[in-house]
């Protein structure tokens, strides 16, 4: 199943999502009015049958508004650098690696995380003050959405804590990630962590099906596919698990493909008025504008 939230006749409403037949199912009951129904769904472990039983309307796509399907309280953002070689070697060949005599192909999952508050739906605007970086880049990922509260899970049953899988954009202030020498503060600025448009489930898009394509202003710029991955989606998780108790909700984006603003010479960041598209086959389409502040 697809799931999701979208705006619609002045209203927030938790829907399914039939993408084939680009329309939208209204789930009434007790998640009508709950404040985080997605979230709920994935902890309740709720089926597409029992959903269906709640819908009441439909609507296509062109009449609701998809938003973020995670909604506040949000969980944790977890994020994974240089997780396919080709983007690896762009990387540490752009000048914005802040780390020098490493590998440029990581030996271990390098893990960061993004603050929750950086997080934005798949039509909202990126935004940012040019005086504070001049430098941001975009970064196309698949999402793992885990379904199961779980500590220690070997990889042989990472993949059944998987709930499902969503598109996001990993939005990075590449000056800020090199300034501060990690991470997090280049990552987690207001809007750069565009998600959406619904989570699909992981029997309805299996990690084999999924393919991810980003554009910038039409121009595409990459291509991945999430078995070329250098560390899988159970290596990941359990990487993750081994160090700490992940839980319903958590997001784990799983890494970017080569092809990123900093690899090309000069590097082509972005700026006031671009449209970055983010595309993942099953998982719809991200569409985010640029503006500057």
């Amino acid at each position: 199943m697809k799931i999701g939230r979208v705006s619609h006749q002045g209203r927030v409403r938790m829907v399914v999502v039939d993408e084939a037949g680009g329309k939208v199912g209204f789930i009434g009951g007790s998640l009508a009015s709950h404040p985080n129904p997605v979230q709920a769904v994935i902890e309740r472990r709720i089926t597409a049958a029992e959903l269906e039983r709640l819908k009441d309307g439909e609507a296509g796509f062109a009449d609701v508004g998809f938003l973020s399907p995670i909604s506040a309280p949000v969980r944790n953002i977890f994020a994974v650098g240089k997780n396919y070689t080709e983007h690896a070697t762009e990387f540490d060949k752009s000048g914005f690696n802040a780390t020098s005599g490493a590998s440029a192909v990581p030996a271990f999952p390098q893990i960061f995380t993004k603050a929750t508050t950086s997080l934005a739906g798949p039509t909202d605007d990126i935004r940012f003050d040019p005086a504070h970086t001049a430098s941001v880049d975009y970064e196309g990922e698949i999402g793992v959405v885990i379904g199961a509260e779980c500590r220690n899970v070997s990889k042989a049953d990472a993949l059944g804590k998987v709930f499902g899988f969503i598109a996001l954009n990993d939005v990075t202030a590449r000056d800020l990630q090199k300034n501060h020498a990690q991470w997090f503060l280049g990552k987690s600025l207001d809007t750069f962590c565009p998600v959406g448009p619904w989570i699909s489930t992981a029997d309805e898009s299996p990690v084999e099906s999924l393919e991810l394509q980003t554009w910038v202003n039409g121009e595409l710029r990459q291509t991945g596919v999430l078995t070329d991955l250098i560390f899988d989606v159970p290596t990941l998780i359990a990487t993750l698990s081994r160090a700490m108790t992940l839980l319903p909700g958590d997001i784990i984006a799983t890494g970017t493909p080569v092809g990123v603003g900093i690899g090309h010479t000069p590097p082509k960041f972005l700026q006031d008025g671009d449209v970055v598209r983010v595309a993942v086959a099953g998982l719809g389409e991200l569409n985010n504008r640029v503006r500057t502040l």
